[in-house]
């Protein structure tokens, strides 16, 4: 797919922000150890969930889409000998089964989920969380992972690093697990407090949440939550509208928003020189045009400022007055991007596979270019609306991983984008 866009609109209107990403990946994956029909509204259609949703329907769960993005699960008749290993295989995604699914049946045959374009993403960190609650874990000759325990039983974690997924995964194995667990350098992010709170209205004794201590009480059952769950609205969805309406001159009302979970995003915002209006449901950005350099950006594990958004804020300095030092130090792949920016016209130093810096600002001009992965692309989406002429984004499949209907929303605010199957 080839996405084509004619640069030099303004965007304006409001944006719909959908259920993140980050927040219903989890969620399904604990429908797994809850009983009865699960519903969740606000769900975002993306291909990484369609894909998710893939495997555990073809392991026996119901799923039915009830609304537009209201979703119904039920796995009570699901069976892990069904797994289809090569999806779970080629989707990172999925590795978020591991904790449900070893909570539930004591005894799985998985192979290790997918790699990921961004950087080297080892899954030691889960081994190391499941093992700690009392599984073994053997790796088989064709590289299965081999995980069993006779009863999981509570203890204290100490985590070897501030991850998400093996925070969630061992949350999700916690809640079965015998006794008290308590998770020390826990991860925080919304998307970890939406998934532990969904849990505690199932029934689930956990403490702490949004913290980086993590206190459970372990329990014998789950029940599905009597109302559906809404999920958490995504705030990098929150962030690239935010930087399309900047670096565009445009004027958009995003929403709707949950104002904490925005501080690192429009402190950077507020650096910049880009005005803002932050109220309890909504963001509206209004672009006076002159953006100032950030001097110094550095991606952080939460509530510091998101790594997902560090490629899009790296474009907004391409625009800004001023030298600014990007610095991601939690992917080696991040930078990436920068290449295609260069190719555009930005004036981009690569100082190594962490750091990069850039000066501006400086026009750019629409060329062909790649999407690298799911942040990378939605960068060259907004490079494509502010650079002079024509843009042709190849990969541009990669996006809707992460972004419902992008081209067609960006077109409601005044985009010119066309969609290209190659």
């Amino acid at each position: 797919m080839k996405m084509v866009i004619q640069g030099g609109n303004k965007l304006k209107g409001r944006a719909h922000i959908n259920g993140a990403k980050n927040a219903i990946g989890p969620l399904v994956a604990a429908t797994l150890i809850v009983k009865g029909d699960v519903y969740f509204k606000n769900v975002p259609k993306l291909t990484d969930l369609q894909n998710l949703l893939e495997i555990i329907e073809g392991m026996g769960a119901e799923v039915e889409w009830v609304k537009e993005h209201e979703l119904r699960i039920n796995t009570k008749n699901i069976d892990p000998g069904k797994l289809d290993k090569k999806k779970m295989k080629r989707m990172r995604f999925a590795i978020l089964l591991l904790g449900p699914m070893l909570a539930r049946f004591k005894k799985i045959l998985v192979p290790e989920p997918g790699g990921c374009s961004i950087g080297n993403r080892p899954i030691d960190t889960h081994i190391f969380a499941l093992s700690s609650l009392g599984a073994n874990i053997e790796t088989e000759s064709d590289g299965s992972l081999c995980m069993r325990t006779k009863e999981l039983k509570g203890n204290y974690i100490i985590l070897p690093e501030f991850s998400v997924t093996a925070t969630e995964n061992l949350v999700m194995a916690a809640v079965y697990a015998k006794g008290k667990t308590s998770i020390r350098l826990a991860a925080a992010e919304p998307h970890v407090q939406d998934l532990c709170r969904f849990l505690n209205a199932a029934g689930a004794k956990i403490k702490g949440v949004g913290t980086h201590e993590i206190e459970i009480e372990g329990v014998s059952s789950l029940k599905a939550p009597k109302k559906a769950w809404t999920v958490v609205p995504d705030m990098l969805e929150i962030g690239t509208f935010a930087a399309a309406a900047a670096l565009t001159k445009g004027d958009i009302e995003i929403g709707t928003v949950v104002p904490e979970h925005l501080d690192a995003v429009v402190s950077a915002m507020r650096r910049a020189g880009i005005p803002f209006e932050l109220t309890k449901t909504s963001l509206r950005v209004k672009s006076l045009g002159r953006m100032n350099a950030f001097h110094k950006l550095q991606a952080l594990i939460y509530p510091g400022f998101p790594t997902d958004l560090q490629a899009i804020f790296g474009l907004i300095a391409t625009q800004a007055h001023g030298t600014s030092l990007i610095q991601d130090p939690l992917f080696e792949g991040r930078m990436g991007y920068v290449n295609e920016l260069i190719k555009m016209g930005a004036n981009v130093v690569i100082a190594d596979p962490h750091r990069v810096i850039i000066t501006g600002p400086t026009p750019l001009r629409g060329t062909e270019i790649r999407s690298l992965d799911l942040r990378a692309g939605a960068t060259m989406v907004l490079a494509g609306l502010i650079a002079e002429g024509e843009t042709i984004i190849h990969d541009a499949e990669m996006v809707y991983r992460g972004y419902e209907a992008l081209d067609e929303r960006l077109r409601a605010l005044g985009a010119d984008i066309q969609i290209s199957h190659e």
